[in-house]
């Protein structure tokens, strides 16, 4: 049977999604897992790779497993062989032609600022603190300048082995609210899928050009010549968290 998990965790003292050697990784937590669980081993596939420190609420997994748990019993069945900083929290059975990876339509990433001229430590986990940001209207208008399909080459991490940059990015939406300590900005990325360190550098950029530090002109020329010194800073990995994965219904 093909198990297919949603997986939510804290990625700060991981170093990534992938099993990495002399590293601790959310891939091989999870396999060891379910190898104390079941007394079996299994490889597990990714909807995608998640970085050093960035989060997941809606990580997508999928492995084959000749085993009478039902589905949706299994993240019951692994969690209790699981630190407290990963859960499964659904599991459901799928043919063999799904595939979490190759299958996945959609993504969205949320990327969290807090506005504060000083740490706060109940914010900082998940966070990244600003001392200035524009207003909201000014977040919203330039964060339309990255929707659409683009070549993100200039907003990739060097040492990426994909075949194209082109990406679609459907929607870029900025909210806001104010609570303890001042304003908390959340901006919510979702597209056809992301190269390695996209939605931070874009991030990055979104705030300095809603503060005037770089021009949409500049923007449009990192989009043409695919120029990474064009941009900014890449944001933080941990504010970067994997809300949700999604696949055409059958």
């Amino acid at each position: 049977m093909r198990y297919v998990l949603k997986i939510a965790y804290d990625g700060t003292e991981y170093a990534g999604w992938q099993t990495q050697k002399n590293a601790n990784s959310v891939q091989e937590t999870i396999e060891k897992a379910v190898h104390d669980a079941l007394g079996v081993d299994i490889r597990i596939t990714a909807s995608g790779r998640t970085d050093a420190g960035v989060h997941a609420a809606g990580q997508v997994c999928h492995f084959d497993l000749d085993s009478s748990v039902p589905p949706e019993k299994m993240p019951d069945c692994i969690n209790r062989f699981l630190p407290p900083d990963i859960r499964a929290i659904e599991g459901w059975g799928k043919d063999e032609n799904f595939d979490s990876n190759r299958s996945a339509k959609r993504k969205t990433y949320c990327y969290s600022l807090y506005v504060s001229n000083r740490e706060m430590p109940l914010k900082e986990r998940f966070s990244v603190r600003v001392e200035d940001a524009p207003n909201l209207p000014k977040l919203q208008e330039t964060a339309r300048l990255f929707e659409g399909e683009h070549d993100f080459k200039a907003f990739c991490a060097s040492g990426s082995s994909v075949k194209t940059t082109v990406r679609t990015v459907y929607e870029v939406r900025v909210e806001e609210q104010i609570s303890f300590g001042g304003r908390d900005i959340k901006i919510y990325v979702t597209g056809n899928g992301f190269l390695y360190n996209m939605v931070r550098t874009m991030v990055g950029e979104l705030l300095d050009i809603a503060t005037g530090r770089r021009t949409k002109e500049s923007l449009y020329q990192a989009f043409e010549t695919g120029n990474r010194s064009l941009l900014g800073k890449t944001m933080p990995a941990k504010g970067l968290t994997l809300l949700t994965v999604e696949y055409s219904a059958e």
